[in-house]
């Protein structure tokens, strides 16, 4: 078959496959919420088995103690939320003030009048009044949408862990038999990767919460607790949830001082516990061996967002991840492999002619290079 067509098959193939995972978003992002998650409570799973529980209970417990564990999370936030809503009046007059003091100094740089701000408020007040009305509908739906993501999850999970064995005599059904040696790394790396992945941020949630939220709360700073779980959680989004994180952060501590010098705090707070996330606690904590480029996770956070909203901004890596393990491993899509991954060449391609191919050889030799020695998981079952 020529290049050509080849390249045009797998662009029309991406191309049908996004617009499946988009007019399926409801169905689709269940399904493959469900799967990371099962795929996380597996070792639960096989030591309540080692214990002799029945099947069905062996199942039904570790769904039953990350529900337990989720539903805390839940009542801290709401608890934090509530503390929020009770400091709404010294809230209201620390916003008015702040929105003179802005008004003042764009009075003194612009002819804009205090007069004319107002009026320009109110009638962008209305404005988004107005449009806010017309989304509650929308807005409806997405609650239902998410109360039913929600509702169908813990199904899923149970389901897929009853049926895993059906499930993978199925995938190794759709290859070639001299093709399941390559079939079983993929599963078991896969595994491998997601388990550290999505344990890693559970870690991560933990340890952001208390270290930023318990330093700003001996700096003195109002709501450091709500700050913290709310930054801890934005951060499981890569890049673009830090930068909300720490705009919400600001607001939130503007908002309730009447003083800019908490600001310059919470954000210098938040860029040390970044730089000990980034630097020193995360690396060591999910350890894996694959590691994508920040364009294309940037690129796939991006696409995950607009394809199925925040889930798919959380979801993307973990897939980029996996989507990199089988690119690796298959002839065929190896070149996309090479673009998603951080093994990046000392050399030109221009000049060393080696870096054109799509050799095993010259992709472990890169990845020793760039400092990323693969795990042996091959007993990982």
């Amino acid at each position: 078959m020529p290049i050509t067509v080849k390249r045009s098959i797998e662009l029309l193939g991406l191309f049908l496959l996004v617009a499946l995972v988009i007019l399926g978003n409801n169905i689709i992002m269940p399904l493959v919420m469900a799967f990371f998650i099962s795929i996380v409570l597996l070792p639960a799973y096989r030591y309540f088995r080692k214990l002799r529980f029945p099947n069905s209970l062996a199942i039904f417990l570790p769904i039953l103690l990350m529900a337990m564990f989720l539903g805390g999370i839940g009542w801290f936030f709401s608890s934090q939320v509530a503390r929020l809503v009770s400091d709404f009046p010294q809230i209201q007059k620390n916003v008015s003030m702040h929105l003179n003091s802005l008004s003042g100094w764009v009075n003194s740089i612009s002819h804009f009048s205090t007069t004319e701000q107002i009026n320009f408020i109110n009638e962008q007040s209305n404005k988004l009044l107005t449009y806010a009305g017309t989304l509650l509908t929308g807005a409806a739906t997405s609650v239902t949408s998410t109360l039913v993501f929600i509702a169908l999850l813990p199904i899923y999970v149970f389901l897929m862990l009853t049926y895993k064995n059906l499930l993978l005599r199925f995938v190794f059904m759709w290859f070639k038999k001299e093709d399941h040696t390559k079939v079983e790394d993929v599963l078991g790396e896969s595994e491998a990767i997601i388990k550290s992945y999505l344990i890693g941020l559970l870690i991560q949630i933990t340890y952001m919460t208390i270290l930023l939220g318990g330093i700003l709360l001996v700096l003195g700073i109002k709501h450091a607790l709500l700050i913290g779980v709310l930054f801890a959680f934005l951060n499981l989004i890569p890049y673009v949830g830090a930068l909300i994180g720490n705009l919400v952060g600001v607001i939130l501590t503007l908002a309730s001082s009447p003083d800019l010098t908490p600001v310059l705090i919470v954000l210098g707070v938040i860029a040390f516990v970044q730089f000990l996330d980034n630097n020193i606690l995360m690396p060591r904590i999910v350890g894996s061996k694959v590691r994508i480029n920040a364009l294309g996770t940037i690129v796939g956070v991006l696409v995950g967002g607009a394809i199925a909203g925040v889930s798919g901004m959380f979801l993307s890596l973990p897939i980029i991840a996996v989507m990199k393990i089988v690119f690796d491993r298959s002839d065929m899509f190896k070149p996309w492999g090479v673009l998603l991954g951080d093994e990046i060449p000392k050399e030109s391609p221009m000049k060393d002619t080696r870096l054109r191919m799509k050799s095993d050889r010259l992709r472990k030799q890169l990845e020793v290079e760039n400092d990323i020695i693969p795990e042996d998981h091959s007993n990982d079952k």
